[in-house]
C-alpha cells in the first residue's frame, strides 16, 4: 500500500515537473488546427512528447545516471553535453521564463500595478522555500501542489466537454495531422530534462527507505508511468477543447491568446482566473522541480564542494535577475541552443534503450557527432546564413534533418573505430 503510494504522489510531482506553462499552449492550438482530425494530431504529439519522455525516464533509470547514457559518446562530451544541458534547464534559460511566464500570464492581467521585479523576488523566494530540502521537494509538489493543478484543470476540461464551444470543422489529411503533432511535439523539447528529473525522483524513492537498485529503478518507471498517463488526459482534454473552437479560429491565431479566448468562452471572467491559477501553479512546481535538479547535479558534479542549499539561493537569485528580461527574449535566446542540444540527446537516449543492439560506444560517438554537426548547422541558417545542404536532408520539413546523418554517422562509426 505505501509502495503503491510513494509511486502515485511522485508520479504526481513528475507529471508537474514536465507540465511547465509553455505545454499547455501546445495542445489548444494542435486541436484548434485539426478540427475533427484532432485526435490522429494529438498521437502526434504524445508520441513526440509524452512517448520521448517515458523513453528517456526509462533508458536513465536502467542505466543509473544520465551521464551513464551519454557518456557512450565519450565522457568529456558527455559531460560538456549534460552541463550546458543542465545550465539551460536551469538558471540561464528555463526556470527564469516560469516566472516571467507566471507575471505575464496570470498577474498583470488581473494585477496591472504589480511591479515585475518585485514579483520576482516573491515567486523565487517561494521557490527557496519550497525547494531547500532535497528530499522533500517531491513530496511537495506530489501532495500539495498537483492537486491544486489538477482540480483547475480538470474544472476546464469538463466545463469544454460538457458544454463544446462549437462544432469541430471536418479535416480528411490525416497524414498531414499526424505529422503536425508529431513536430509539436518535438518542439516541447520535454525529453531534454528527463536526466535530472529521473535523478531527483530515484533520490527520493531512496529517501523513502528503498535501497535496492533495480527496484529503484523499477519504482522510477511506475511512476514516469503515472505521470505519463496523467499527461495524456490533460493534453488530450486540452486538445479537444481547441478542436470545438476550429470553426472560429485558424492556424494565424496566437497560441496564447487562443488558450485565453477558450478559458472566457467557456467560464468568463472566472475563466481568467482560473487560467491565471492553471499558469502560476504550472511554473510554480516546473520551478520548483527544476531548481532542485539543477542544485543537485551540480552538488554531484563538483562533489559536493558547493552545497545544495547554497546553490539553490544562488539559482533563486539569478533566475529572479534573468526572469525581469521577459518571455520572449528568453525563448529567443533558448531556441538557438536548445535545437543544438536536443537532436544529440534524443539519439543516444534511442540508442541507449536498444543497448542490447548498439553495443560499441564508437556506434554512439559516430551518430552524436554527425548529429551535433547536422544540428549547428540548422541552427547557423536559421540566423539568416544560408547552407542549401541541409534543407536537401530528408524529413528536413518536420525538423527531422538529423536523422539520416545520425543513422550514416553511427554505420560510419561502428566500421572504422
Amino acid at each position: 500500500m505505501k509502495k503503491n503510494l510513494d509511486i502515485i504522489i511522485i508520479g504526481f510531482a513528475l507529471f508537474s515537473v514536465f507540465f511547465g506553462a509553455g505545454n499547455l499552449i501546445f495542445p489548444p492550438y494542435i486541436g484548434a488546427t485539426s478540427g475533427s482530425g484532432w485526435l490522429i494530431s494529438f498521437l502526434g504529439f504524445a508520441i513526440a512528447d509524452i512517448g520521448m519522455i517515458l523513453l528517456s525516464i526509462n533508458a536513465v533509470a536502467k542505466a543509473g545516471s544520465y551521464q551513464e547514457v551519454v557518456g557512450r559518446a565519450g565522457k568529456k562530451f558527455g559531460l560538456t553535453l549534460e552541463v550546458i544541458m543542465m545550465l539551460c534547464l536551469g538558471p540561464i534559460l528555463v526556470i527564469p521564463r516560469t516566472s516571467a511566464t507566471t507575471f505575464e500570464m496570470s498577474i498583470n492581467p488581473l494585477f496591472p500595478s504589480v511591479n515585475p521585479v518585485i514579483f520576482s523576488i516573491l515567486f523565487f523566494g517561494l521557490t527557496l522555500i519550497l525547494t531547500i530540502r532535497p528530499t522533500k521537494v517531491m513530496d511537495i509538489i506530489g501532495k500539495f501542489l498537483t492537486p491544486v493543478l489538477l482540480i483547475a484543470l480538470f474544472v476546464l476540461i469538463g466545463k469544454g466537454i460538457l458544454s463544446p464551444i462549437g462544432e469541430l470543422i471536418p479535416v480528411t489529411d490525416s497524414q498531414s495531422l499526424f505529422s503536425t503533432g508529431l513536430t509539436q511535439g518535438y518542439q516541447t523539447m520535454d525529453a531534454l530534462g528527463s536526466g535530472g528529473v529521473t535523478a531527483l525522483i530515484m533520490t527520493s524513492f531512496l529517501a523513502k527507505g528503498y535501497k535496492n537498485k533495480k527496484e529503484v529503478a523499477s519504482l522510477t518507471v511506475k511512476a514516469s508511468l503515472v505521470a505519463g498517463i496523467g499527461l495524456v488526459l490533460v493534453y488530450g482534454g486540452l486538445a479537444y477543447l481547441g478542436a470545438t473552437v476550429s470553426t472560429i479560429y485558424d492556424a494565424n491565431v496566437s497560441q496564447t491568446a487562443l488558450l485565453v479566448n477558450i478559458t472566457k468562452q467557456l467560464l468568463g471572467h472566472t475563466g481568467s482566473v482560473l487560467l491565471s491559477i492553471i499558469v502560476a501553479f504550472a511554473c510554480l512546481t516546473t520551478a520548483v522541480g527544476l531548481t532542485s535538479i539543477t542544485a543537485k547535479y551540480f552538488e554531484d558534479v563538483t562533489n559536493k564542494k558547493i552545497k545544495y542549499q547554497h546553490l539553490v539561493i544562488l539559482i533563486c537569485v539569478f533566475s529572479s535577475i534573468v526572469s525581469n528580461l521577459g518571455v520572449d527574449k528568453i525563448i529567443s535566446i533558448a531556441a538557438p541552443i536548445l535545437t543544438v542540444l536536443y537532436p544529440v540527446c534524443i539519439v543516444l537516449v534511442l540508442m541507449a534503450s536498444f543497448k542490447n543492439i548498439f553495443t560499441k560506444n564508437s556506434t554512439y560517438k559516430g551518430a552524436a557527432y554527425a548529429t551535433l554537426v547536422i544540428s549547428i548547422l540548422t541552427v547557423i541558417d536559421s540566423l539568416g546564413v544560408n547552407i542549401s545542404l541541409i534543407h536537401t536532408l530528408p524529413f528536413d520539413s518536420l525538423g527531422f534533418n538529423w536523422i539520416v546523418p545520425a543513422i550514416l554517422g553511427g554505420i560510419i562509426g561502428t566500421l572504422i573505430f
